[in-house]
């Protein structure tokens, strides 16, 4: 009875954060469609009108189709059963897929900055008018494709990435407005590039703490906005639990967490009542969006053979 294992109880699986896949996948296809005619648009027009604000802002929303593409890839995998080999389905997918998006993003800064500083030296002319009228058309499209996002963009670092990104975009198209506006007035071209500058600043902004999040989650770090401490000391509080001492936890795709730990409980404690307690703490786990729990049960007085305990 010493050593007893318990594993994923997935009878008593809650999902407090469950994410509505139906919607999801229409939200992701939309959002690919309407940003994906908006890059057209911007490329045909940014070469057109010499304009490299509008072309910056296209490899922008380039980038973020491919990451809607790749995240609507991760929410397919997400659904694969688990198998033999991959214990888990490819629910890891979605990390690496926030983790591949922002490495991605970062390129195209650099790309941005490169031409801007390029070009700071030499402004070439360019159509004040024209970069107002596409960039409010951006507005509207980021604007009604973050829409999508924003019911679910707290519970899954991919539908929160997509919604960031899209908000970031129309901000940015509302930049791009009011240079074309000041470009119109006062014929200053510079203003193109210093407008890519900035449009580079907001995309590094946005992608700094995806790309340190999903590179955390990729390393099996503690899930942000849970804390190892925390889950110790709701366990202690609960009437038979001595400790709870080798603790691991880690994500096992964007929204799913898991656990395993070494219970110790009081000498002479019953199976029955080692039950209700286990019982007691995975429900108390699953409400700080810990799903998948191993627990190793031993009694106080035992020595502990983990060289961590």
């Amino acid at each position: 009875m010493a050593h007893q294992h318990e594993h994923n109880y997935h009878d008593h699986n809650h999902h407090h954060h469950a994410v509505p896949s139906g919607e999801l996948n229409s939200a992701f296809i939309i959002g690919i469609i309407l940003n994906f005619t908006f890059v057209i648009i911007e490329v045909v027009v940014g070469i057109v009108n010499n304009s490299l604000s509008l072309l910056s802002d296209a490899g922008h929303n380039l980038a973020d189709v491919g990451t809607l593409a790749l995240s609507l890839l991760a929410f397919r995998m997400m659904k694969i059963k688990s198998n033999e080999r991959f214990t888990y389905g490819y629910k890891k997918t979605s990390v690496f897929v926030a983790l591949i998006n922002s490495v991605v993003l970062l390129v195209s800064i650099g790309a941005i900055v490169f031409e801007a500083f390029q070009r700071l030296y030499k402004p070439e002319p360019t159509q004040g008018s024209t970069i107002a009228i596409v960039a409010g058309i951006g507005i509207i499209i980021n604007g009604v494709s973050a829409l999508l996002f924003m019911r679910n963009k707290e519970k899954d670092l991919n539908i929160k990435s997509a919604y960031l990104h899209l908000l970031s975009d129309a901000a940015v198209s509302f930049g791009l407005v009011i240079g074309g506006i000041i470009i119109i007035y006062t014929g200053w071209y510079i203003i193109d590039s210093i407008l890519s500058l900035v449009i580079a600043g907001v995309i590094l902004a946005s992608t700094w703490n995806l790309l340190r999040d999903s590179l955390r989650l990729s390393l099996d770090a503690v899930p942000t906005g849970i804390s190892i401490e925390n889950i110790r000391n709701m366990a202690l509080k609960i009437k038979g639990v001595k400790d709870l001492h080798h603790i691991h936890i880690w994500a096992i795709s964007t929204n799913e967490n898991a656990l395993t730990a070494h219970l110790v409980l009081p000498e002479g404690t019953t199976n029955a009542e080692e039950a209700e307690i286990k019982h007691i703490l995975k429900h108390e786990l699953e409400h700080n969006n810990i799903h998948h729990i191993t627990l190793e049960s031993e009694h106080a007085g035992e020595a502990c053979k983990e060289e961590k305990c």
